[in-house]
């Protein structure tokens, strides 16, 4: 579709452009003695429009020979060729409008078309059809690069989904069949416990559905869904799993959902679970200079390897952190001695007052 002709703001403006540069047509015939105002407004300001709608034409002519793919002698070839046609047309559009009007008013002649005004107009078509070329390269140019844009910003998207997608379908299964397996053995020993743990295991879920529609939540949101999943893991473990989580004002930051979770998960798995008398698990989160710090740190077992797994969540993590925020994100992870952590850096963002998740 023509990008001038489907757009009813784009037309208009075209059309105002090509009847300025009627009337500075007019300008230049009344200036030159060659006839009236009202004769040359009534000359030029038709022929304007008529190769107005002609030099549309040269949109399809950048279409079919994009930039890509033109070579210098093609370009010349094309370009001076129609360039020359769109001239010599003008050139038969004011001979024959002029024809109209001596014809519509009697008189002998509205315009005298000499050899040097023929060949002023011809150059004139030439001109014009060259900066309709150069000018509907430029259009095509920057509608490619928004079309760029969209399909980087749509494929950047797609894969935050996809990650967090693959994510969750890494977590899901392995905590709900331990989580069910777990409210089994407690029916028969603790049905209280086991009733606590249905209602967290439930409310973990539907939290988790809710905030991951949004593309980002506040870190107070995301630590509400992480209390969740902890009341679950904590009725597992019991007295093994210890929590310490220390936030300072940046409750309000924004971070992408599901981002704190994987930490806790990563923790229990690979650290607490592999111990016999458990540990702690200490988050500290907080901001500074225009950062937002995450550190989770968790003991963890000599028999347990850093690359036996723990890796896995961490690296898709990493990922996403690089589609989401490109280079501003870092995720680190090490390990000294007995003891395991991750730190995290994301640039602060933080949710307006009036913003609703």
């Amino acid at each position: 579709m023509h990008p001038i002709l489907s757009d009813f703001r784009r037309f208009l403006w075209y059309v105002a452009i090509w009847l300025l540069v009627g009337a500075l047509f007019s300008r230049l015939l009344v200036s030159a003695g060659l006839c009236q105002w009202i004769y040359a407004l009534t000359f030029a300001l038709p022929v304007s429009l008529i190769f107005g709608f002609v030099a549309t034409s040269s949109y399809y002519i950048c279409r079919t020979l994009p930039l890509s793919r033109r070579s210098i002698f093609l370009t010349f070839l094309m370009f001076g060729s129609s360039a020359m046609v769109s001239g010599i047309l003008l050139l038969g559009i004011c001979e024959i409008w002029n024809m109209a009007l001596i014809s519509v008013t009697g008189k002998e002649a509205v315009l005298v078309i000499s050899n040097q005004l023929a060949a002023i107009i011809l150059a004139t078509g030439f001109a014009l059809y060259l900066l309709s070329l150069l000018a509907y390269d430029v259009l095509i140019s920057f509608d490619n690069l928004r079309e760029a844009e969209r399909r980087e910003a749509a494929s950047r998207l797609f894969a935050r989904d996809a990650e967090l997608q693959l994510l969750r379908t890494q977590i899901d299964p392995h905590f709900l069949f331990n989580s069910l397996n777990s409210i089994s053995a407690l029916t028969s020993i603790d049905p209280a416990g086991a009733r606590n743990m249905v209602i967290s295991l439930a409310d973990f879920f539907r939290k988790t559905l809710a905030l991951s529609e949004h593309t980002a939540i506040t870190v107070r949101e995301e630590l509400d869904l992480c209390e969740h999943f902890l009341a679950v893991e904590k009725i597992r473990y019991g007295q093994k799993l210890q929590i310490d989580i220390q936030v300072d004002h940046t409750d309000r930051a924004l971070i992408p959902p599901m981002s704190l979770q994987p930490l806790f998960e990563n923790a229990i798995k690979h650290g607490v679970r592999q111990l016999p008398k458990g540990g702690l698990i200490s988050a500290s989160i907080c901001g500074q200079d225009g950062w937002l710090h995450i550190r989770v740190e968790n003991p963890v077992s000599d028999k347990v390897s850093t690359d036996s797994g723990i890796g896995l969540g961490l690296t898709n993590l990493r990922e996403r952190f690089n589609t989401i925020y490109a280079d501003r994100a870092r995720v680190h992870w090490s390990r000294t001695d007995n003891l395991f952590f991750v730190e995290i850096s994301l640039p602060i963002e933080l949710k307006r007052q009036t913003d609703t998740i």
